[in-house]
């Protein structure tokens, strides 16, 4: 594989911190400006570098958070030790956070393999896109039927299971395409949670998953990394980190008052193209 140039670092680190936590998947993004730079989508070094470049918007996420993530982690140490302080609502929402970050974790170790070999096609990317828009779609209504009733949840009454059901779902996102965030929000929403506390609590569950990913995959391919060099690294961790703090503090005003719709209209848009395209032999899947 060619090295990756100082350019290349600074487009993917734009494009992962851009897309990390927008429901359009950054993974189907990172495939997609992989290949039109010329680089090999299922060459091991890329793919880990993806992954490891996630840790700058891991980053940004920490920061961004860092009261409310100080918050639950004291609650929930407490209520460990006492039974009255599991009465506090932040208790069940890091239980929440805690539980539903085990299933990506597990599946994603099982079918590694399967995840940085075949699914890294565009092929994949473009059907995902398109199909998880429904789901979205079924999840924006759910959420309406939900308004109407007068039965929203707030942040306060996220429990263990809703972290469970979440961390089911956010599998799916472990194929590109489909859109980590997409999964989780759009659970959220079908569990009658707010958008706001479903983005939010979307955003947490990120935090355990992408550093856990972006570790194992530094540690396992060190040697593919090390051919990159320590320069584009840091560039692409970087970028990603000050992209996606900006994304992040768009995206929660976003929510406040939007739907997830304006972004199906784009999966669909971009998935289609790209489908059109791989048709026509304009860019190969791999």
């Amino acid at each position: 594989m060619a090295d990756l140039s100082y350019l290349d670092a600074v487009i993917l680190g734009i494009v992962e911190g851009l897309t990390e936590y927008l429901p359009v998947s950054s993974t189907g993004h990172l495939t997609i400006a992989e290949k039109m730079l010329g680089l090999e989508v299922d060459d091991p070094a890329v793919t880990a570098y993806t992954a490891v470049i996630q840790l700058g918007a891991i980053a940004a996420t920490l920061i961004y958070f860092f009261k409310d993530i100080g918050r639950f982690a004291r609650a929930w140490f407490r209520g460990l030790g006492g039974a009255e302080e599991r009465r506090n609502p932040d208790y069940g929402l890091a239980w929440a956070v805690v539980i539903g970050s085990i299933p990506v974790g597990l599946v994603g170790f099982v079918f590694r393999d399967v995840i940085a070999g075949p699914l890294r096609s565009l092929w994949v990317v473009a059907i995902a896109l398109v199909l998880w828009s429904i789901v979205m779609v079924v999840a924006e209504r759910a959420h309406t039927a939900f308004e109407r009733r007068g039965a929203v949840r707030g942040e306060h009454t996220v429990s263990p299971i809703d972290g469970l059901v979440i961390g089911l779902v956010q599998c799916f996102s472990l194929v590109p395409g489909v859109s980590r965030s997409g999964a989780t929000i759009s659970a959220g929403l079908m569990r009658g949670i707010d958008r706001v506390t479903a983005t939010r609590l979307s955003f947490f569950l990120a935090i355990p998953a992408l550093t856990a990913a972006g570790v194992f995959q530094a540690v396992e391919e060190r040697a593919n990394l090390a051919r990159l060099g320590i320069g584009p690294m840091v560039v692409g961790l970087v970028v990603a980190f000050v992209v996606a703090y900006a994304s992040i503090a768009w995206l929660l005003r976003f929510v406040a008052s939007n739907s997830l719709l304006p972004f199906v209209w784009y999966r669909v848009g971009l998935g289609a193209l790209l489908a059109a395209a791989l048709a026509a032999g304009w860019i190969t899947a791999t």
